[in-house]
């Protein structure tokens, strides 16, 4: 091979799915894959005006321009404006001044610009050869220059006065982004800084047109962009960045075993915002290589290698955030991963009518599942141990199951508080499965608490560092080289909206969906959840009895379930209405449309 020819590298998986599928589907998404790489998703550089500026020293300009975004600067100089002047870009602070040694990955760099009279100057970093000359790493257009996180700039060497009009930082995110698609507020100041935290981490997280995992490596990762693609859903109306993601990650796969599991996840969730099978079908043979069957043993429990329990088996990330997670041949967290991607697999092979794939997946999930239970749920302790041959057991061989609705239901409430009273034993990214099995059992009160809690293992605690971008872990001592810009931790995007507002797709596409609000601790709340038939608006408020409002677009109606109190009943729009009780819920019997006010009342009427 000559130094003009470059090898083309196919994954076993890739090949796997080239050889299993038809020509159409092949050319689909080598198509689509081609437009990515040539194009990218519609993202562009927006400019913005300083927030302050401060003559800080003779000569030297301190301009912050609030948060943190990836970009760079624009310069408009006076006339007479001549030589050199240096740019230092900053994402830390410390004692006044941008912190030029920050830690782990947190950025600082500096730029020398010669000054030439009036001419508008883009003034750029120098490129970071770990996130530009890695083959799997995502790059921007070359035409913008470098683009860089930074929130603060310090211009040394200007002599006169310095303007806000003179300068605009260059800000890249996804040029279809609406800031006015989504809010929520609540009783609680400090839970309504957390969401705005993380609305704001996916918005600034797009500036790649691809999801990728920060500023360090700007590579694709399964789990980050399925945490981001629920996390846009709840806070953005656009839907295309995720499959761009997808396609990319179907050409560039990486290494976590778990990691496979999630490009199901996606897919699937996909199809449960759009209902679109014709996205779907082509890359629907690819999905079967993401399962693990190859490795399952006759009671269809996944057998991890030596290697791939050296190497792949990740469980949570980094290391030291699992809790002392035993690691065995057959484990929990990865057999957890399975039947879920089993059971994913087959809702969407039944809705692409692959009937025979359908009733596979099923049976290899019911055979899975039995074996999962008798195996790997200690039943004296009532909880599951990290794998089989071991007695340990870890928050994560329990917070996944939980989330994945493998706990027997007898059991959940007793699964579900021993994980609250464990507390926040994981990292950021599994925190998002931690929550939603929390949420989804009655604990909202305690995941509420998790996610304010007054220590460093808590999104209160990014909220008051005063970072503006959600962090890749809970502090620098827990992951000394993290970034300070990676969405994987923002999960609180999407659970505030659809746990405590409790707005959920029930059906593809969104022509049905769930109102069940989860208030735990909280007086009241509202907000706005976008989806693909317009916006859904929620206000609800706790005061004895529970009041609920809702208004839902056209084309769409709601499941409502509310927190039914003591001895109370239901009144929809002022008129007695039948609902079901069950546990601590009232469910309308009747489906809701356009604008409703729920409420639970005193008996009065004697209606059941």
């Amino acid at each position: 091979m000559n130094q003009s020819e470059k090898a083309i590298v196919i994954s076993p998986v890739w090949k796997s799915w080239l050889r299993n599928s038809s020509r159409a589907a092949i050319l689909t998404v080598l198509i689509l894959a081609a437009r990515l790489s040539a194009s990218g998703a519609p993202v562009q550089l927006f400019e913005q005006a300083p927030v302050s500026m401060t003559n800080i020293a003779p000569g030297v300009f301190l301009v912050d321009f609030g948060r943190v975004a990836f970009g760079n600067l624009l310069f408009h100089p006076p006339a007479d404006a001549t030589g050199p002047i240096t740019v230092h870009f900053g994402e830390a602070f410390a004692d006044g001044r941008i912190n030029r040694k920050p830690p782990g990955s947190v950025r600082y760099a500096q730029a020398v610009a010669n000054l030439a009279g009036s001419r508008p100057l883009v003034i750029a970093p120098p490129a970071s050869l770990r996130n530009t000359t890695n083959p799997d790493a995502v790059l921007t257009p070359p035409e913008w220059g470098v683009v860089l996180p930074f929130r603060w700039v310090e211009i040394e060497g200007w002599s006169g006065e310095l303007r806000p009009d003179q300068l605009r930082r260059r800000a890249a995110f996804a040029s279809t982004w609406d800031d006015q698609a989504a809010n929520f507020h609540s009783s609680d100041e400090t839970l309504d800084r957390v969401w705005e935290l993380c609305r704001y981490s996916i918005k600034a997280s797009t500036f790649a047109g691809i999801y990728v995992d920060g500023e360090r490596e700007r590579i694709a990762y399964e789990a980050d962009a399925y945490l981001n693609q629920l996390s846009q859903y709840y806070t953005d109306r656009d839907g295309q960045m995720v499959r761009d993601t997808f396609d990319r990650l179907m050409v560039h796969p990486t290494w976590p075993t778990e990691w496979a599991a999630h490009m199901i996840f996606i897919a699937h969730a996909d199809w449960m915002r759009t209902g679109d099978t014709n996205w779907l079908a082509p890359r629907y043979d690819a999905l079967k290589t993401k399962l693990l069957n190859s490795q399952a043993r006759p009671d269809g429990l996944i057998v991890s290698t030596r290697a791939q329990i050296k190497r792949g088996d990740l469980v949570d990330w980094p290391a030291g955030e699992r809790d002392g997670f035993a690691f065995t041949p057959v484990n929990t967290v990865i057999n957890a991963f399975h039947l879920r991607s089993l059971t994913l697999m087959a809702e969407l092979a039944r809705a692409l009518h692959r009937n025979a794939d359908a009733a596979d997946y099923t049976a290899r999930e019911q055979v899975a599942r039995k074996a999962f239970q008798e195996k790997l749920f200690d039943s004296a302790r009532g909880v599951y141990r990290d794998g089989e041959g071991t007695d340990h057991a870890s928050l994560h061989a329990n917070l996944f199951p939980l989330a994945f609705g493998l706990v027997p239901e007898a059991k959940r409430a007793q699964v579900a508080q021993w994980l609250a009273d464990r507390g926040m034993a994981c990292s950021v990214y599994a925190a998002q499965y931690l929550m939603e099995g929390l949420f989804e059992n009655d604990c909202a009160t305690q995941a509420l608490a998790l996610m304010t809690a007054p220590n460093d293992r808590s999104w209160k605690h990014m909220v008051e560092s005063g970072t503006t971008i959600s962090w890749e872990a809970w502090d620098q001592r827990y992951k000394p080289n993290q970034d300070w810009n990676h969405a994987w931790g923002a999960a609180p995007a999407n659970l505030l909206p659809r746990f405590v507002l409790g707005v959920q797709p029930l059906a593809p596409g969104w022509s049905r969906a769930l109102i069940r609000p989860n208030p735990g601790s909280l007086n009241h709340a509202e907000g706005k959840v976008p989806t693909p038939l317009g916006p859904v608006l929620v206000r609800w408020e706790k005061s004895g009895t529970f009041k609920l409002t809702i208004t839902l677009p056209p084309k769409m109606n709601a499941q409502v379930e509310i927190p039914a109190g003591e001895n109370s009943n239901v009144l929809v729009d002022g008129k007695p209405a039948r609902a079901t009780r069950r546990g601590a819920w009232w469910i309308l019997d009747k489906k809701i449309t356009g604008t409703a006010l729920i409420e639970t009342k005193t008996p009065t009427s004697g209606l059941k």
